[in-house]
């Protein structure tokens, strides 16, 4: 198993961007898992520019396949006084996979304080959580470790505790991105046998210049809003293990089905 830190550690510094390998376990049936390649783009973007502020949301488009070697080229769109905004390109043999757009953003007095979107009433695991570890078939899957809430939830929809089995030295930033996608679409939860399934295009906003929980643990949710002809819209949320939202998400989902 290669965690996430030693692909970002092992990437190879080149003229127009970064080079480096999308390992095995790190597939999710011929491309690479897309929290992966959101990650590579995201560390990319952030090495483009100096004194870059937070994260603040991600715009991506997964455009096609990502396997064996790649290559990571990000670019600045534009800066101003509190914004930046930042396009990653990864691509393969195959040709351009991934498209995303990042905007980091200072915080900025404001006259408004508003929240919504309270944590679902899922405790986090304890240390004894007997805690699932994904499976072979689905190689990405088993660079996590999560628990899945098994009644409460809607038809279509998921939650589901969830942490990076090995987090060590990732920046909090990709570490987030990285597991905000772990989750299966949400529309997969009606459906009575196993069908491919693609996530389209992703839309992320952090919440919070500087997301942290306990013990690695994050509360995922994903639900299919409306789901017909192929298509799937979902909503998703992230809050951290003291219940407080950490991220809002939208989901654009092939179904082969």
């Amino acid at each position: 198993m290669t965690a996430l830190a030693d692909v970002i550690a092992g990437l190879e510094r080149v003229d127009d961007g970064w080079r480096g390998e999308v390992p095995d376990n790190w597939l999710q049936g011929r491309t690479a898992y897309g929290g992966f390649s959101s990650a590579l783009a995201l560390h990319a973007a952030q090495a483009s520019d100096v004194d870059l502020p937070p994260l603040r949301s991600a715009q991506v488009s997964f455009i096609g396949p990502l396997s064996g070697a790649v290559t990571v080229r990000a670019q600045r769109l534009r800066r101003g006084r509190n914004a930046a905004f930042v396009q990653a390109d990864v691509t393969s043999e195959a040709g351009l996979g991934l498209r995303a757009t990042f905007v980091f953003m200072a915080a900025i007095p404001s006259a408004i304080t508003h929240a919504e979107g309270t944590a679902p009433a899922f405790p986090p695991p304890g240390p004894d959580a007997e805690v699932w570890r994904g499976r072979p078939e689905v190689r990405f899957t088993q660079n996590f470790e999560s628990l899945r809430r098994k009644d409460g939830t809607g038809p279509a929809e998921w939650q589901s505790w969830t942490r990076l089995a090995s987090r060590d030295g990732l920046d909090p930033m990709v570490e987030l991105i990285a597991i905000a996608d772990a989750l299966p679409p949400a529309a997969a939860k009606l459906l009575d046998r196993p069908v491919p399934l693609s996530s389209m295009t992703w839309l992320l906003n952090i919440l919070t210049p500087r997301p942290q929980t306990t013990d690695g643990w994050w509360l995922v949710q994903a639900a299919a809003d409306h789901a017909r002809d192929g298509n799937s819209s979902q909503t998703m949320r992230i809050w951290n293990a003291d219940g407080q939202p950490i991220a809002e998400q939208m989901q654009s989902v092939a179904i082969f089905a």
